[in-house]
């Protein structure tokens, strides 16, 4: 075992930062302070007594909510690596002599988001961010979905078709403790003939930089083209939309020339009808530029944790979903900033 030398621990923290720079990039770059006006509406303007604890500070709290969605990890996990990390403390600004929030806080806190409803909110107010700084959306638009799972339910068959007619059977209303756990909102679906349980993520990022403009959410049985108008970002400054065969219709054709949007939505071929030539040529023209919304859902899998969260029912899998995508456009601009730093050197 070597001598412990004054500098040791500083030397580890740089050799850490080299290894994985981006938890002190973010500290860097992300404009926190932005998110405390809509964080703040949270906690009561005047606490109706000195008594008790006083609230960790929303900012503090909020880039907890990050740490978990960048690692994808439980309430329980997070405070455990809060505490065992320094590199997750440093990012929080906490030394080992500071109290750190305990699962049943961040969870409290969540919770508060979902109750008043501020996770879009938090997303515009970075969207609204990176515009400002030069990152305008531009060169068109590409909308996609993807599945996020959640854990699924063990329901018998009358159970699950009574969740469908939007009812809740008789028995888990008798038993609150039971309804708390099931989720009445998500739903089964298939693809590629795998099922899949839960909701579905529905985006659209501009073609320039590759943020994320525009999301909603829904349980995982609503068709991709059913939520095009909920995700199309009109502030783009290219009309052009790109999109998978699930959005081709002569519907979505026309209702898009409507508005003034360049359709590039792949065409498919029908039993009775098989694409040309120059329609093939033109969906792999489309490919080589939709391809690019592929990243979002892959960083989410290699480098965020997978897809699967941890909640139950639509509001909380908003409040989960809208972060996931905040903490992606996060990633994303930090990507840009280092490019913009490599460009000037």
């Amino acid at each position: 075992m070597g001598q412990k030398g004054f500098w040791d621990r500083e030397k580890r923290r740089e050799d850490l930062i080299q290894l994985k720079p981006i938890l002190p990039n973010l500290n860097h770059i992300i404009p926190w302070e932005n998110f405390r006006a809509t964080l703040e509406d949270i906690y009561p303007k005047e606490r109706k007594s000195n008594a008790g604890r006083k609230h960790y500070d929303v900012i503090l709290m909020f880039k907890l909510l990050i740490l978990q969605q960048l690692y994808n990890i439980s309430d329980d996990e997070l405070e455990y690596q809060v505490k065992d990390r320094f590199s997750f403390m440093e990012f929080l600004g906490l030394g080992i002599e500071d109290n750190i929030p305990d699962s049943k806080t961040v969870w409290l806190f969540r919770q508060k988001l979902v109750e008043r409803n501020l996770t879009e909110s938090l997303f515009e107010t970075f969207d609204e961010f990176i515009r400002s700084a030069g990152y305008r959306a531009e060169k068109g638009q590409i909308v996609d979905a993807t599945l996020v799972n959640v854990p699924k339910q063990r329901n018998s068959r009358e159970e699950n078709q009574t969740i469908k007619n939007g009812e809740v059977p008789e028995d888990w209303e008798e038993s609150p403790h039971q309804l708390s756990q099931k989720d009445v909102d998500a739903r089964w679906t298939k693809k590629n003939g795998q099922s899949f349980f839960g909701y579905k993520n529905h985006i659209s990022i501009d073609v320039g930089y590759g943020f994320i403009r525009r999301y909603t959410v829904t349980n995982a049985a609503v068709h991709d083209s059913q939520m095009m108008a909920e995700i199309i970002d009109i502030d783009n400054q290219n009309d052009e939309i790109y999109g998978d065969s699930a959005y081709c219709s002569e519907k979505m054709e026309w209702a898009l020339e409507k508005v003034g949007f360049i359709s590039e939505i792949h065409q498919r071929s029908y039993r009775n009808r098989k694409l040309t030539s120059e329609e093939k040529i033109a969906n792999l023209n489309r490919s080589r530029i939709r391809a690019k919304v592929e990243h979002v859902f892959g960083q989410w899998v290699t480098s965020m944790g997978g897809k699967m969260i941890r909640c139950i029912g639509l509001a909380r899998a908003k409040a989960v979903i809208g972060l996931r995508n905040l903490a992606y456009n996060l990633k994303r601009l930090l990507y840009w900033e280092n490019h913009r730093i490599s460009v000037v050197k």
